[in-house]
C-alpha cells in the first residue's frame, strides 16, 4: 500500500474513534484521538492494559503542542530546542493541560498533561492530516516487549488491531524521557530515548531524577493517583442517603451509569468525566460504585477504582 493509502486508512480509522499503530523515532504506538474517550478506551482494551495511567499525547510540531499545554516561557524555549528536527531529542515534556476537550482518560484526570514532537517522517505526515493530537502508549501487550518494527507489532497484538503504519524499523528503540516542566527546577521523570547529558546541557543544570512513589505526572509512576476530595466506595449495590450512587449495567437505575448496557468500553471512556461531575461536596458525601466485572477492561476500571478509593 503507498503512502498516502496508508494514511488516508488511518486518518479514516482514527475518525470512527479506532486504534492505529503508529512509528516513531523511539517505538511504535498505539494512537487514538485524543479527544475521544471511546477511542481512548480501546487503547486499553488493545493493550490489556491493567491499569488507566496517563498516556502521552503526539503531535506534528511545537506549536501544535502549545496548543495543548501551557508552557511557560522556560519550557517553551526547552521545547523549541529539543523538538527542532535539525537535532530532535526524544523528550516527552509534561505541562499543565490548556487544551479542554482532552479526554480525561488520557490524562488519567490529572491538570497536567506529557506531550512530545515525534521525529518519523510517516507519523508526522499522519500528525500534520489528522485534526487532533493523537494519545499513544507502546504497542505491545501489556508487560511485554515494546515494538520496534511492524512485525513486532503484529506478532504482539494480532488480530487486535487492523490498521498497523509500517514505517520501517525504529531508529532509537527506546521510549521517550520525560521531564516534568510544570513546576521548578525540573524533573525528569523518566530516563529514555534522551540521555541526562543531553537535558543537562540544553537546561544548563542536571535536573534531579524522580524518585520512586513521586505523584503522578507520566506512565508507570505510582500506586495511587487522582483521588475524588469526597470519599469513594467500590463494590456497592445500592445508594446510601447523601451519596452519589455510580452505576454499572442494571446495578443503579438513577442519572449516572457507566454503560446501562453493562458494556466495559463505554464504562471506561465515561470513568473519569463521572467521577469529576460526582465529586462535588456540596452535593454529595460520598461517591458509592457498583460492583464492575473483573474481567477484560473491567480489571483496569477496578484498578484505578482501587486507586481513587477510600477503603483500606
Amino acid at each position: 500500500m503507498s503512502m498516502n493509502n496508508q494514511l488516508a486508512a488511518a486518518c479514516a480509522c482514527l475518525a470512527r474513534h479506532d486504534v492505529v499503530a503508529i512509528p516513531t523515532e523511539t517505538v511504535y504506538g498505539i494512537a487514538a484521538d485524543a479527544t475521544s474517550d471511546i477511542a481512548v478506551a480501546k487503547i486499553y482494551t488493545v493493550k490489556n492494559r491493567p491499569s488507566f495511567n496517563p498516556l502521552i499525547l503526539h503531535t506534528s510540531s511545537t506549536e501544535r503542542a502549545m496548543e495543548i499545554g501551557n508552557f511557560s516561557a522556560k519550557a517553551a524555549d526547552l521545547a523549541q530546542k529539543i523538538w527542532d528536527p535539525s537535532h530532535h531529542k526524544s523528550v516527552t515534556l509534561v505541562v499543565p493541560l490548556r487544551r479542554m476537550d482532552i479526554s480525561k482518560l488520557a490524562t488519567a484526570g490529572l491538570s497536567t498533561v506529557g506531550i512530545r514532537v515525534p521525529n518519523h517522517p510517516l507519523t508526522n505526515k499522519l500528525l500534520q492530516s489528522y485534526p487532533h493530537p493523537l494519545a499513544a502508549p507502546s504497542a505491545n501487550l501489556s508487560n511485554q516487549i515494546s515494538a520496534t518494527n511492524a512485525a513486532i507489532v503484529r506478532k504482539s497484538l494480532g488480530d487486535r488491531i487492523l490498521c498497523i503504519l509500517d514505517g520501517g524499523q525504529c531508529q532509537v528503540g527506546l521510549e521517550s524521557t520525560i521531564i516534568d516542566t510544570s513546576v521548578e527546577p525540573y524533573t525528569v521523570l523518566r530516563l529514555g530515548g534522551a540521555s541526562l547529558d543531553d537535558i543537562s546541557d540544553m537546561l544548563g543544570y542536571c535536573p534531579r531524577l524522580a524518585p520512586l512513589g513521586s505523584a503522578i505526572k507520566a506512565p508507570g509512576m505510582m500506586k495511587r493517583y487522582y483521588a475524588p476530595s469526597i470519599p469513594l466506595y467500590t463494590d456497592q449495590t445500592e445508594p446510601s442517603d447523601g451519596d452519589a450512587f455510580l452505576g454499572f449495567g442494571q446495578c443503579g437505575e438513577g442519572p449516572y451509569n457507566l454503560s446501562p448496557s453493562g458494556n466495559l468500553v463505554e464504562a471506561a471512556a465515561n470513568l473519569f468525566r463521572l467521577l469529576f461531575e460526582l465529586d462535588d461536596p456540596a452535593r454529595f458525601a460520598a461517591i458509592r460504585v457498583a460492583p464492575i466485572p473483573n474481567v477484560g477492561l473491567g480489571r483496569a476500571i477496578n484498578d484505578r477504582l482501587a486507586r481513587a478509593s477510600s477503603e483500606e
